[in-house]
């Protein structure tokens, strides 16, 4: 019995034809990209309205640090946010000056059209019916397409919450990247997508293969870390054996980014990717930890100078083992033609 053709669907692993290979000249780099939400309750239940978007000031020195350091962000930005005027014209700005890139990120319980219940299992876009995805998805492209005078054509989903559906609308409405798929991480007991088994590296997803798939960076970490994705799933039946390895510094997963991760954290996860040859490590964070108040992360004026000093310390590491930051359009040229990386493999 034959299988089905892999229909680019961002739930399956890719097939191994659809792994990118970079051009050699990209070398090993990294980007960053900023989940551009509202402010909102993240213990409460969701709801449609009770958001702000006021961390303006917060994002403005965070968009000034990076400039400072090089990096060029991709702000991934929801429906409130580019729907703000004054949030909009400051993003504008970064845009025009070349410091910075815009892409869609999608809160369906606070992008239009407002038709579903609003619940724990409907903050993941992607398995909402397909009608809906696509609608919601065209209005958030059509805002920031009136806000910043082109489409998107870079895309991550909140809450990470890509379905069945979501790499076919993907491609459909123009998107060039994805980067929803958070690998080593299942989100299925809280109604959300299940990533383990996926890759680290880049991949072509969608039905047509025209899409890039860039993962969210994770890492294994500790003594037991050559036991990878399957170790570390198997200690996760085991009651308080996963806690116990991580503060043994025996087992631990590590995602890249400065929320809820200590530096030293970081940078051995770090250096455990550049051991698997991941030449594209993906950095995030939520635009709201900028300003001190709106999330967990950083609740005063301290919490956002450990902040900085986080990235001060990872941004180093990463300039001492030769990793710089590339910008949206340096990524996308380094990836091939797929039909030429397919001849090449051939």
């Amino acid at each position: 019995m034959s299988l089905a053709p892999h229909d680019g669907n961002l739930l399956l692993p890719p097939d191994p034809q659809d792994m990118i290979d970079l051009d050699a000249d990209f070398g090993t780099r990294f980007m960053l990209f900023v989940d551009t939400e509202e402010e909102f309750d993240w213990n409460a239940p969701f709801r449609r309205n009770g958001h702000g978007v006021t961390a303006l000031a917060g994002m403005a020195r965070g968009q000034e640090f990076f400039a400072g350091a090089g990096v060029r962000p991709v702000y991934v930005t929801d429906y409130p946010v580019v729907d703000d005027d004054a949030a909009a014209a400051m993003m504008g700005q970064w845009v025009d000056a070349g410091t910075a890139d815009i892409g869609a990120h999608l809160h369906p319980w606070v992008n239009p059209p407002h038709v579903e219940d609003v619940n724990a299992a409907n903050s993941y876009v992607g398995f909402l019916s397909v009608e809906v995805e696509a609608a919601k998805l065209e209005a958030l492209c059509q805002r920031i397409e009136q806000r910043f005078g082109r489409r998107p054509i870079t895309y991550r989903a909140g809450r990470y919450g890509v379905g069945p559906n979501s790499a076919r609308l993907l491609e459909e409405a123009g998107f060039r990247l994805d980067s929803s798929v958070r690998s080593r991480f299942d989100y299925g007991h809280q109604h959300g997508p299940d990533f383990r088994g996926l890759p680290q590296h880049p991949y072509w997803a969608g039905p047509g293969r025209s899409l890039v798939e860039l993962p969210l960076s994770t890492a294994f970490i500790g003594l037991l870390r050559g036991g990878g994705e399957k170790l570390y799933q198997a200690t996760r039946k085991m009651g308080p054996l996963p806690g116990a390895l991580s503060r043994a510094r025996m087992l631990g997963r590590v995602p890249l980014t400065p929320e809820g991760v200590p530096a030293h954290e970081a940078i051995a996860a770090i250096d455990a990717l550049l051991e698997e040859r991941v030449r594209l490590l993906n950095l995030s964070f939520h635009s709201p930890t900028l300003e001190p108040g709106h999330t967990p992360y950083v609740r005063d004026e301290r919490d956002r100078t450990a902040f900085y000093r986080w990235w001060d310390k990872v941004l180093a590491h990463m300039a001492k083992r030769g990793v710089q930051a590339a910008s949206l359009d340096q990524f996308l040229k380094a990836v091939p033609p797929r039909q030429a990386q397919a001849c090449k493999a051939a």
